[in-house]
């Protein structure tokens, strides 16, 4: 069986965790968290010094037996593999049941839970966002990248098609060497702009196309502790009351740290969320883990690297 999506130990490194997409192995790595070790206890009245002496040496003579096996292991799974692409990460299956669940990735202790009501899990770029009022994480979705969306749905007014009044997507840039948050976030916007509200995947124009766009905003913000830069456009369409469409980049605090592209889209009117959610969303964005993590639009604190 596939496992589900999720960080799995890489077959040719060990040490490091390498995201798995459900298909397939992509190019995010990064180093897993090590739990502390819990301090020794101080050795017993009658315990004597060759004692302890004895089990050091049998502990570090067993941890070599271990690694020794661990490496052996990893040599013949690479060496079976002639094409040298890592194999999938393997599914446990029970010898008393001809069907059972794979197993997904131990979650770090101090990771926010999927089921949080309070939040959204972007596990591969290692952030959460706020899941606020109005909002739910998506469903009958096709785009996998999309993170959040309004609640409910309405018939779009140009081609047809249901429309959702907003929602919010991220990206990780992978093919572009671009890594200045303010560049990246420039050269989205119009993209964005032209996915959401000029013509959709399907060749089809939900709001009759989009005819022009203003600049309401674009300057540096702190994301989760990092520099970042976002861009604002308002967007007038053919038909309907337009919307708002921005695209906000920084770097994530995980693996290779690729730079990330959150991208929220509001319709215009008194239908579309509160165009002050673009700014609580990216205010509440943290590194999953870290809670306290400052930064966001209006932050007292300075982006930092």
């Amino acid at each position: 069986m596939t496992p589900p999506p999720g960080w799995y130990p890489d077959p040719h490194a060990p040490h490091l965790e390498r995201w798995w997409d459900g298909t397939a192995w992509t190019d995010h790595r990064r180093t897993p968290e090590q739990p502390v070790p819990a301090p020794a206890p101080p050795p017993s009245p009658g315990a004597t010094s060759g004692t302890g002496v004895k089990t050091i040496a049998l502990t570090t003579a067993a941890a070599v037996v271990v690694a020794a096996i661990v490496t052996g292991t990893i040599l013949l799974g690479k060496d079976d593999d002639p094409t040298g692409t890592p194999p999938p990460p393997t599914v446990a299956t029970s010898t008393e049941e001809e069907t059972s669940e794979p197993p997904s990735p131990s979650p770090s202790p101090s990771a926010p839970s999927a089921d949080d009501p309070s939040v959204v899990v972007d596990e591969l770029n290692g952030i959460t966002l706020p899941l606020l009022g109005g909002w739910v994480r998506p469903k009958y979705v096709s785009d996998g990248n999309v993170l959040m969306t309004t609640d409910g749905t309405y018939d779009c007014p140009g081609d047809g098609g249901l429309c959702r009044h907003g929602q919010v997507v991220s990206q990780t840039v992978t093919v572009n060497d671009e890594t200045s948050p303010e560049a990246l976030a420039k050269a989205d916007i119009k993209e964005a702009a032209e996915e959401a509200y000029d013509r959709d995947r399907l060749d089809r124009r939900p709001f009759g196309g989009m005819e022009s766009h203003e600049v309401v905003k674009s300057e540096p913000v702190a994301v989760a502790g990092r520099a970042g830069y976002l861009v604002r456009w308002r967007v007038k369409t053919a038909k309907g009351p337009g919307g708002y469409v921005q695209s906000l980049a920084f770097h994530s605090t995980v693996g290779v740290e690729a730079p990330v592209i959150v991208r929220y889209v509001f319709d215009a009117g008194e239908d579309g969320p509160p165009l002050a959610d673009m700014d609580r969303i990216t205010q509440g964005i943290r590194p999953i883990g870290d809670a306290d993590t400052g930064g966001g639009v209006g932050s007292s604190i300075g982006p930092t690297e």
